[in-house]
């Protein structure tokens, strides 16, 4: 009862010294700070596209930064206009604010922790390929609740930080500029394997997508309806991964049709009476 009772006596001093708030100041550095964090939204992006494609990723990864320096900076300037720097008003404040607020935005709170965790742990930046449950697309905004990402499909997914406690991540180029690809062959399984799997990666090679000084990798497996390839090469830039797919199955597809090999085909399953 002594400890709720400071509390309250605490924030009905705080109560009394509203009318000594500097209200204006107070919405000149909110709305200065507003200002800032759409600055640091729609410029980012536009310098990090006038750079060297080497230094784009680098560059988007620094706003989830930015834009924790301007909300820490804000608060900096904020509170002390809010609460007159005595420790008592302090605790009582921070008290409430605590209990109040923790059953409210338990879940808020997460993703803001969770987001934190975001930031320096870099789980997923700015300009990464990532999966989250049955998401996946770049990383376009990395907010301190949230991270954004659109797909290839060009549909915008909002996924919560506090993901993060229980779902895996997986990061397809994990800041790096080139990506891994997968190109899917199925072949009837009459056909002379060798030549087929040299085609494959000649197609690969030809490809103007294809990193040349990375490793292109086939990998085979028989199946019960046919012969399995896959094709991995890295594309130069993450954001050519979809046609750089594309590529490669067109240009593979076209040498095997010269080669005379057969797709294989799925037998139709007839229903069971």
């Amino acid at each position: 009862m002594g400890g709720a009772s400071g509390i309250t006596g605490g924030l009905d001093k705080i109560g009394h010294d509203l009318e000594r708030i500097d209200i204006l100041l107070v919405l000149v550095v909110l709305a200065c700070a507003w200002l800032i964090l759409a600055l640091i939204r729609i410029l980012l992006p536009r310098l990090a596209n006038r750079f060297p494609v080497r230094f784009r990723n680098r560059i988007l990864q620094a706003g989830p930064v930015l834009r924790l320096a301007v909300y820490l900076l804000a608060a900096s300037e904020i509170v002390p206009l809010l609460v007159e720097p005595s420790s008592n008003k302090i605790l009582a404040a921070l008290g409430a604010a605590a209990v109040a607020v923790g059953f409210a935005f338990k879940d808020y709170l997460s993703s803001i922790i969770a987001g934190l965790v975001a930031i320096f742990e870099r789980p997923y930046r700015p300009g990464d390929r990532i999966r989250v449950g049955e998401a996946y697309g770049d990383v376009v905004h990395l907010g301190l609740r949230a991270v954004k990402i659109v797909t290839p499909d060009d549909n915008a997914v909002v996924i919560p930080h506090s993901r993060l406690w229980d779902s895996a991540i997986l990061n397809a180029n994990d800041g790096n500029r080139e990506i891994l690809c997968v190109a899917d062959f199925f072949l009837h399984p009459a056909h002379d394997a060798q030549a087929v799997r040299r085609k494959l990666i000649d197609a690969a090679l030809s490809s103007p997508y294809v990193k040349l000084d990375h490793p292109i990798v086939t990998t085979v497996s028989e199946k019960p309806w046919g012969t399995h390839y896959r094709i991995k090469a890295y594309a130069i830039d993450s954001r050519d991964e979809v046609p750089c797919v594309s590529d490669m199955t067109v240009r593979g597809k076209m040498a095997l049709a010269r080669m005379g090999v057969r797709p294989a085909l799925a037998t139709a399953v007839p229903p069971s009476e």
